[in-house]
């Protein structure tokens, strides 16, 4: 009565083992860089800590002489932090980082992007602004007409870098991003 049991428990120990060899032989080892081609376009305008996101490998996958995942199978990642674009202040931020490359787990590096400065485009608008205002005010009120022009063409060169000034990062669709796997 055992033998048939314990001929069963053998089979079992060895499929086991057999799917075990599998998985180990699938992992990526650390320090695999990987190119991927993003499915979607992402925004800081939009996106949210957590989502999700999808991709194809723009190359094959080979480790060891072996290939892992072939060009065009599927990767999947999370977006890991955003930060929308003030009107004034910093830029939009995104990080991403792969989750799985053709449903084999990972854990990656990231890839960060950051909306460009608010810096020059603000200085030009507030400076211009103001020289308008200033020009305009001297040419009507002399001295004191130039400094009250100037501190009106200030605030409105401000409110034109409120109302213009988003600068929020948007990763397009087909983009290409590079991840290097830390493990498995």
């Amino acid at each position: 009565m055992r033998a048939p049991f314990l001929r069963q428990s053998i089979r079992w120990t060895v499929l086991v083992m057999l799917l075990a060899a599998f998985a180990a032989a699938q992992a990526i080892p650390a320090n695999t860089t990987v190119k991927v081609i993003l499915n979607q376009a992402i925004s800081s305008d939009k996106a949210k800590t957590g989502d999700k996101f999808s991709g194809t490998l723009a190359d094959d996958l080979i480790v060891n002489n072996k290939t892992i995942a072939k060009k065009g199978d599927a990767v999947a990642g999370t977006v890991t932090y955003v930060k929308a674009s003030g009107r004034l202040s910093e830029p939009g931020q995104l990080t991403l980082r792969l989750n799985s490359i053709k449903n084999i787990d990972v854990t990656s590096t990231s890839v960060a992007r950051k909306g460009a400065s608010h810096t020059k485009s603000n200085a030009t608008k507030i400076g211009g602004g103001a020289a308008a205002g200033a020009l305009i005010g001297g040419l009507v009120g002399g001295g004191k007409g130039a400094a009250i022009g100037a501190g009106a063409g200030a605030g409105a060169g401000t409110g034109v870098a409120a109302a213009t000034g988003k600068k929020d990062v948007t990763i397009s669709a087909e983009t290409r991003l590079t991840f290097t796997v830390q493990s498995k």
